[in-house]
């Protein structure tokens, strides 16, 4: 065992360290500026929903690249055709298939010969289509493994893209990265109305060059111009592609002072448009972008600089952003904009303001709570915490990480939960104290009858939080983080740190006897049952607990069958924006709402900021493609009846996002209970697990029919909060099963109700102290913290009260049946000890 002095160096220079790793975001900037840059760049950053930013989720439309890249395919299978002398009809192509009838089904042998040809000539690895022929019908499907191979390229492809136009309109950080197989995430700091972005971003900027038809040709596709009703028909095959585009630029026509773009083609390209201009002098070449024809002059002479230009009565912008479209590359398919979310600068501020204010708020309600369960012993403990925090900002500087609003509220939940270790140790050491051990004596067994409890309860909240981050996206990511961090760093100063702290308390006292008391009341309660001096006898209201329990939560589900849950629009998909709007009633803004064709969205007052009536508006949405431009249209509804309007929030979730997020929510909570289930199976019995999982199903119900019952949203905020409180109610009902499993060491004959109801209240004090110090952490943020965070906080306050009572009424008469059963059948109680965790340093 190292000597106090040296654990307090070494711990001292851990606590250092992280001190020094979260110094940099609370110094000035002039201060950081006079920082090494290593150093003054070692800080978290705060996500969009606290500084204000636009958060957008784009996904690669595979139907659009499917069909692009099947018709190409039967583009090349027709020209080999044609030049076999081989009659055919065109080739129909989809996103799932490519259909070739010839006019004469004899030549079926040679059309097989020559599709076969071209799937090799593809140069793909892979096997890229499956031939099946049918009455003169050939019919070429495309394999799965090419179209995975399709999507990974497309969406490499369009994030180097997407970083390229968006380094050339200059923004500031912007973060662009992958997300599961099809989609990309950009997040775009300060920005809160993101219309520009979204253009450059939902634009394809598929260059190409078509001949416009005359007489000779064959195959014709009709092609709309800029202006209304204008129609082209041009020759469907390109005649060059703009891939061959080098750089382009926005220029001012000499002779019309209009803005035009100028583009330099690459060595190949200048030597095909040289040869293409000279042989088709006379014709009109179209310039086409996306589908639209742009210009379409005639070709007076041969153009061999390889160079040109493009007109089409650009704005300057408008020509400023085709040059870089050009220059930055076309994507290769469509994105779908499928997830929008953006938040206003003040909202951000205010978001900010309202975590410091309740997070301060908690912490001093957790001083005083301490302080007077323990006195200066409650001090130390707060002390800790107070190390705790700074570690966990040290950790998410070091890792980079971002800190959102859930986040926040994390670390005042991780504030909270922090002091259950505290009190678990305390409560231990005046256990040993009032047995009239030594204070050295009484510190050590304290601390090793705590051990495994503490870990036990870390553990089974952490595989619960490990799954939210798994799973989780965007701040529901960030609550997750900070938690995890937050429970390792609690861990290490609850073992570790306080333990020091308690020993120099020890050696430095001048009294030889140990008194760890507060407020002499609960001091008393405290001695009352410390020990098993006085029992309750729980479990003869088991049953009746149970059958409350049961009808609670039948009342529940009843409650989610009618009214039902209200889903947020990360469930349920569609468009919510939050919007101040000055001298304005809802009547006005309905109307101008209907006027602009928005006849079925729902508009809510909800309250007034800064004089100005405050309105949530909610649109459903049927499908990804009407995403992209609704949040505009809301807006600009807005503004024709309230200039002055300032959008707070805005937000936009497609329907297969808000699919995918039911989806892994549900596989969260069950792989939560699952992770659970075996991990107290392995570190208790089976029966243990069992009881911990059904009550944790009950407890959920409950927590569910609250949300039904007290209308508020259930959204991905709400999902951390069910996750968060999977862990806190396992985190309860491990501390009894641990007093259980003691008891049963010491007293395997005890009959086992009364062996339980003496566990049970051996650790009441610590059960009802530590429900009082989480809630009076999150009652700050409960009320204070507004609607960003009510559908965590409020089902928290909830699901304390209701895990609580649930390890005592619920959890533990089930373990008490079952265990019975198990004597019955001559079963232990115990398997084989499980191994002690001792973390004595």
């Amino acid at each position: 065992m190292r000597s106090l002095r040296q654990r307090t160096l070494w711990y001292g220079f851990i606590i250092m360290l992280g001190l020094l790793s979260a110094l940099p975001a609370a110094l000035p900037g002039g201060v950081q500026q006079r920082l090494p840059d290593w150093y003054a760049n070692n800080q978290f950053s705060l996500g969009l929903d606290l500084r204000g930013g636009s958060h957008l989720l784009l996904a690669v439309d595979m139907e659009d690249l499917l069909q692009s890249e099947n018709q190409q395919f039967a583009d090349s299978v027709a020209d080999r055709l044609r030049q076999a002398g081989i009659r055919y009809l065109r080739p129909q192509a989809t996103a799932e298939q490519i259909t070739v009838t010839l006019r004469d089904a004899s030549a079926m042998p040679e059309l097989i010969r020559i599709a076969r040809e071209s799937v090799a000539d593809s140069q793909s690895a892979l096997p890229t289509y499956t031939l099946d022929s049918d009455a003169g019908t050939l019919t070429l499907l495309i394999t799965d493994a090419h179209r995975e191979a399709l999507q990974q390229d497309a969406v490499t492809q369009s994030l180097d893209i997407i970083h390229r136009r968006l380094d050339e309109t200059g923004m500031v950080e912007p973060s662009i990265t992958r997300q599961g197989s099809d989609s990309i995430v950009v997040q775009l700091p300060g920005i809160s109305d993101p219309g520009r972005v979204k253009e450059l971003l939902g634009t394809t900027a598929k260059m190409n060059f078509h001949w416009l038809a005359d007489s000779r040709s064959t195959d014709i596709v009709e092609r709309p111009g800029q202006q209304d009703g204008e129609i082209y028909r041009l020759e469907r095959q390109i005649a060059m592609e703009g891939r061959h585009v080098r750089n382009a630029n926005m220029v001012l026509q000499p002779q019309t002072g209009l803005p035009v773009v100028n583009f330099v083609l690459d060595k190949t390209g200048g030597r095909l448009f040289g040869d293409m201009t000279q042989e088709n002098i006379g014709r009109a070449l179209a310039v086409v972008l996306d589908d639209q024809v742009i210009t379409a002059p005639v070709i007076r002479s041969a153009i061999t600089t390889g160079s040109g230009e493009i007109s089409g009565g650009f704005s300057a912008v408008e020509a400023t952003d085709l040059a870089m479209l050009l220059r930055a590359g076309a994507l290769p398919a469509a994105l779908d904009i499928i997830e929008e979310r953006s938040v206003g600068p003040s909202l951000g501020s205010d978001s900010i303001q309202m975590g410091l204010i309740t997070g301060l708020i908690g912490a001093g309600l957790v001083l005083l709570f301490m302080a007077a369960i323990y006195g200066s012993w409650g001090l130390i403990a707060w002390l800790g915490l107070g190390i705790n925090m700074g570690l966990i900002f040290g950790v998410l500087s070091l890792l980079g990480a971002t800190l959102t609003l859930p986040g926040i509220a994390g670390l005042i939940l991780v504030m909270g939960m922090a002091v259950d270790a505290n009190i678990l140790i305390n409560e231990r050491i005046r256990d040993e104290l009032r047995q009239g051990k030594t204070a050295w004596l009484s510190l050590e067994n304290g601390f090793s009858k705590a051990y495994s409890t503490i870990i036990d309860s870390n553990v089974t909240t952490l595989i619960a939080i490990s799954l939210l981050f798994l799973m989780g996206s965007g701040p529901v990511r960030g609550f997750a983080v900070t938690m995890g961090i937050g429970l390792l760093t609690s861990l290490f100063t609850a073992v570790a740190v306080t333990r020091v702290m308690m020993e120099w308390r020890i050696r430095l006292a001048t009294s030889k006897t140990l008194s760890v008391s507060g407020l002499a009341m609960l001091d008393r309660i405290g001695d009352r049952f410390s020990g098993g001096k006085r029992v309750i006898n729980f479990m003869r209201a088991s049953i009746a607990g149970l059958v409350v329990s049961a009808i609670l939560s039948t009342a529940a589900v009843g409650l989610l069958a009618k009214p039902g849950l209200n889903y947020g629009i990360d469930f349920s998909g569609g468009a919510l924006v939050e919007v101040s709007a000055p001298d304005t009633t809802i009547e006005q803004l309905r109307s101008s709402l209907v006027a602009a064709g928005l006849d079925n969205i729902s508009v809510q007052e909800t309250g007034d900021i800064d004089g100005a009536s405050a309105y949530q508006l909610r649109q459903p949405l049927q499908t990804d493609r009407d995403s992209g431009a609704v949040i505009e249209e809301i807006k600009a509804a807005i503004m024709q009846v309230s200039p002055d309007a300032d959008v707070l929030r805005s937000d936009m979730v497609g329907p297969r996002v808000s699919g995918d997020f039911a989806d892994l929510s549900i596989l969260a909570v069950l792989l939560a209970g699952g992770g659970m289930l075996l991990y107290l199976w392995y570190r208790f019995e089976n029966h243990f697990a069992v009881a911990a999982v059904i009550t944790i199903g009950l407890d959920l119900t409950k927590t569910l029919g609250f949300f039904a019952l007290a209308g508020i949203e259930f959204n991905l905020t709400a999902v951390a909060a069910l996750l968060a409180l999977i862990g806190y109610s396992v985190n309860d009902k491990v501390v009894v099963f641990d007093r259980i499993r003691e008891n049963l060491r010491a007293q395997p004959d005890q009959d086992f109700s009364a062996l339980v109801d003496r566990s049970i209240s051996a650790t009441l004090t610590r059960t009802v102290f530590t429900s009082l110090s989480t809630l009076v952490a999150i009652v700050p943020m409960a009320i204070a913290g507004g609607s960003a965070v009510s559908s965590f906080a409020l089902p928290m306050l909830f699901g304390i009260v209701i895990s609580t009572s649930s390890s005592i009424f619920i959890a533990a008469p089930i373990v008490v049946f079952l265990g019975k059963r198990r004597q019955r059948q001559g079963r232990d109680q115990l398997h084989t000890p499980a191994p002690e965790l001792d973390m004595s340093p």
